[in-house]
């Protein structure tokens, strides 16, 4: 069963700076649990088939001009019907002024009222995006995660490995830390995912013999990020010589978190080996990937129309 998270509608009104036009006495606990809004104008018309009442609703100019052909009885009816559903909040954009009859239906079935200057099509995207992002599902792993070059670099392997000291070594030479030891992943769409640290633990990193120390304080605020979309995945294993590792990089590898397919990759540890170069190499490679070009498949087909032109040769 998918756990359902949540956030406090206080929250959202701090944060979007709403107006509180009506608030019931314990609307302090109301909880968000919807990751989308909705403007409801089928519903003012009387359609309320495939509802969802557990997202926020906003009215706009629209709504409003609508509603304006109403008499006021009318509009008691539409808005008694709207709020029997017992949807979490109303907001009302563009800083227009609720009708009586809204507010009257709000105190009778213990609604909140909102009230935002943005234009609607503004607020809507920007409440959806925070939404997302607040209630999308969420892993915790076991990892650092840096920001190298602009790349969300997540490391992974056995304690001891080295993912700590990597992650200093990759600060001094101007990156960023993100989180050490706990990596907090959300999912915000179907293919992406975001990095942050456990509050109990941002800007904090664990080196031993030394100790904790505080990243933010001892390196300067550039050092650190809140977050961090996950755009590589490295494994940090300690060298088997029994074992092949991949030479040329030609195959495409994923590790799969949450549904999502992230590019990964196995570096071998071993004394005498920079983590951090590799790393940073790492990242700008992906990085290129990205774009287009796959220094690998290029040297492969090198290789080919070599060994091609030598047997035209014969």
């Amino acid at each position: 069963m998918d756990t359902q998270y949540s956030i406090r509608l206080t929250d959202i009104i701090k944060d979007f700076n709403l107006e509180i036009l009506y608030a019931p006495p314990d609307y302090e606990k109301t909880l968000i649990v919807a990751d989308d809004v909705n403007r409801p104008g089928l519903q003012l018309a009387g359609f309320f088939d495939y509802f969802d009442s557990s997202r926020m609703q906003v009215l706009g100019k629209v709504e409003n001009t609508f509603l304006d052909r109403f008499v006021a009885d009318k509009r008691l009816q539409v808005f008694e019907k709207l709020l029997s559903k017992h949807v979490p909040a109303i907001i009302i954009s563009r800083g227009l002024d609720p009708y009586p009859e809204c507010l009257e239906m709000a105190e009778k079935f213990q609604t909140p009222i909102l009230r935002s200057i943005d234009p609607t099509s503004y607020l809507i995207s920007a409440l959806i995006s925070y939404l997302k992002e607040a209630l999308a599902p969420r892993i915790t792993r076991h990892g650092v995660l840096v920001e190298v070059y602009g790349e969300g670099i997540l490391l992974i392997g056995e304690s001891g490995v080295g993912k700590s000291e990597s992650a200093i070594e990759l600060v001094k030479r101007g990156h960023r830390l993100i989180a050490d030891d706990a990596v907090e992943l959300k999912k915000i769409s179907s293919s992406t995912l975001i990095g942050s640290a456990p509050d109990m633990i941002r800007h904090y990193i664990e080196i031993r013999g030394i100790g904790v120390i505080d990243v933010r304080r001892l390196f300067g605020m550039g050092s650190v990020r809140q977050n961090q979309t996950v755009d590589l995945i490295i494994n940090l294993e300690q060298w088997q010589e029994s074992k092949q590792y991949d030479r040329l990089g030609v195959e495409n590898l994923y590790t799969t978190i949450l549904d999502v397919k992230i590019p990964s990759l196995t570096v071998p540890v071993k004394p005498g080996r920079n983590l951090a170069i590799i790393i940073e190499v790492a990242a700008m490679n992906n990085r290129e990937k990205k774009m287009g070009y796959n220094a690998a498949h290029e040297f492969t087909e090198r290789i080919n129309r070599h060994f091609q032109q030598n047997m035209n040769n014969f």
